[in-house]
């Protein structure tokens, strides 16, 4: 335990990301409604249709024992769907039976540090950088002997869905990105943006304080609530809903491995040597080459690209861009299930 502690302190060092042109500028009151009452519709349902996975595996994958959900044939086509952060595995609970009634197999893992992901020894050092989460993905498509995947991923899933279909392209038959390509290294984080800019990223100067990694730990559910709300302002979620996903952040080392992302990524946290390689080819911002959609919700909250101008000229291979209309927020296939899966059934049908 000593040595484990010892490792959460040398990560606790300062905080977080960049990368993205900021959304229009929003004010915290006008973003935040009461939770539960007058938030707007944007026509959706307020409760979830599928409430849990029917049941959840582990598997051994490098330093971890993955957590994942999975449905479908055994035998179809694998689609490994990867989660963001404040989020968990059941955004894509509505995806799933979607593609699973079209023969697809559908894997959903927690990401390291959440729900059931768990770390295999207490020496390993509770790392969230993109380099480590990404290669978490490659680990678990080892474990589970599965050669190439369709991936699909937003937030943290969509950075590292970009990372292993740029840096690992025969693993990635195809992708769907939401808020487009999300690889940027470390030195193009310490880049100021104008103020405006940043004060979409309020978050990350909290995070990198001491203070913003001790209320974390503390405030987990309330601060993911308030993310939810502010990055999703038209979405109707209800507590059940939201709660149903908190549990997840309840894993003893989420805390530790969110502060680490955000402060690894801003420059102010060292990473591990042995990902030195991986973030280096991040930084170079490498072209993606498998087919890929990018999709946009038209109400998301968060920091976003206006349009796919700014990174287009990422993706050489075959490639469409969609804006999801109807109140979108960030969590875009929780909100919008159907039109997330389209999508990965879409770019399938490009990589035939």
């Amino acid at each position: 335990m000593h040595s484990r502690n010892r490792g959460r302190r040398h990560f606790l060092g300062t905080a977080v990301t960049l990368t993205l042109v900021a959304a229009p500028f929003r004010l915290l009151a006008d973003a935040i409604a009461p939770f539960g009452k007058d938030r707007p519709t944007a026509g959706r349902r307020n409760a979830p249709g599928n409430t849990a996975f029917e049941s959840l595996k582990q598997i051994k994958a490098g330093p971890l024992m993955v957590g994942y959900a999975e449905a479908g044939p055994t035998d179809g086509p694998v689609v490994l769907l990867l989660h963001g952060w404040p989020y968990d595995i059941h955004s894509y609970a509505d995806v799933a039976p979607i593609l699973t009634a079209k023969g697809y197999r559908v894997i959903i893992p927690y990401v390291r540090g959440c729900g059931t992901t768990q770390f295999l020894s207490a020496e390993t050092i509770r790392n969230g950088q993109p380099g480590a989460v990404a290669r978490d993905v490659i680990d678990f498509l080892d474990a589970l002997k599965i050669e190439k995947a369709i991936i699909g991923g937003f937030d943290w899933g969509a950075r590292s869905a970009n990372i292993v279909a740029a840096l690992w392209p025969e693993r990635c038959k195809a992708m769907v990105s939401v808020s487009g390509y999300l690889m940027s290294g470390v030195a193009a984080n310490k880049q100021p943006l104008p103020p405006v800019a940043e004060y979409q990223w309020w978050y990350q100067f909290y995070f990198a304080t001491d203070r913003g990694a001790i209320g974390y730990d503390k405030y987990r559910h309330d601060f993911g609530k308030l993310i939810w709300q502010l990055a999703s302002p038209k979405w109707a979620f209800d507590d059940a809903t939201f709660q149903r996903t908190a549990a997840s952040f309840d894993n003893p080392d989420y805390a530790t491995v969110v502060i680490h992302n955000y402060r690894f990524r801003l420059g102010i946290a060292d990473g591990e040597a042995k990902y030195a390689d991986i973030e280096a080819r991040i930084a170079e911002r490498p072209m993606i080459t498998v087919p890929t959609i990018t999709l946009e919700g038209d109400a998301n909250g968060a920091p976003h690209f206006t349009n796919d101008s700014p990174y287009r000229d990422r993706f050489t291979g075959k490639y469409a861009n969609r804006v999801i209309t109807g109140g979108i927020g960030h969590n875009l296939p929780q909100e919008a299930p159907q039109a997330f899966a389209d999508a990965i059934i879409e770019v399938d049908g490009y990589s035939k």
